[in-house]
């Protein structure tokens, strides 16, 4: 009985947590202001049609507007590195985790980025904090875990 019911809670709080597209956006902590924000879910839509550079002006009115807004440093951090501005990309992260270090999508995606500067050790960093976070598993944990396994593999590491 206790371990169906670990079970159910298992399956069941991710999805509670999360909603249907918090993942999409990497944010794990999309904040109800961030649905009303105009600015934000135009820079969301655009992020999902890959106009990164279009989302970015629109993502810093959001933080302009609001600076304790991890969600949108975050998602400035995602437009920057998808447009390889790896110093502009860093800069966000580190302040989307400065206002919430258990900000989920900015630990996997600032590891993704650690990745792409070839410091495996600080991308597993945040491997391993996503691990202590998502006690029932978490997509971020996942999705930077198989990151880092295609990294090793195509840089011949196997460890």
């Amino acid at each position: 009985m206790l371990r169906s019911l670990a079970f159910a809670l298992a399956l069941a709080l991710p999805l509670a947590a999360y909603g249907p597209s918090a993942h999409a956006m990497g944010s794990g902590t999309t904040a109800p202001a961030n649905m009303v924000n105009p600015d934000y879910v135009a820079a969301e839509k655009l992020i999902k049609e890959w106009k990164y550079a279009e989302a970015i002006p629109l993502l810093e009115k959001v933080v302009k507007a609001d600076a304790k807004n991890a969600d949108a440093f975050n998602q400035l951090g995602y437009a920057n590195r998808k447009l390889n501005k790896l110093p502009e990309a860093r800069a966000h992260y580190a302040k989307a985790l400065e206002i919430n270090p258990e900000h989920k999508g900015a630990l996997e995606y600032q590891g993704e980025m650690f990745l792409m500067l070839d410091d495996l050790k600080a991308a597993e960093g945040n491997l391993a904090k996503l691990d202590k976070l998502c006690f029932f598993g978490c997509t971020e944990f996942s999705e930077l875990k198989k990151a880092i396994t295609e990294y090793k593999q195509r840089k011949g590491i196997t460890s």
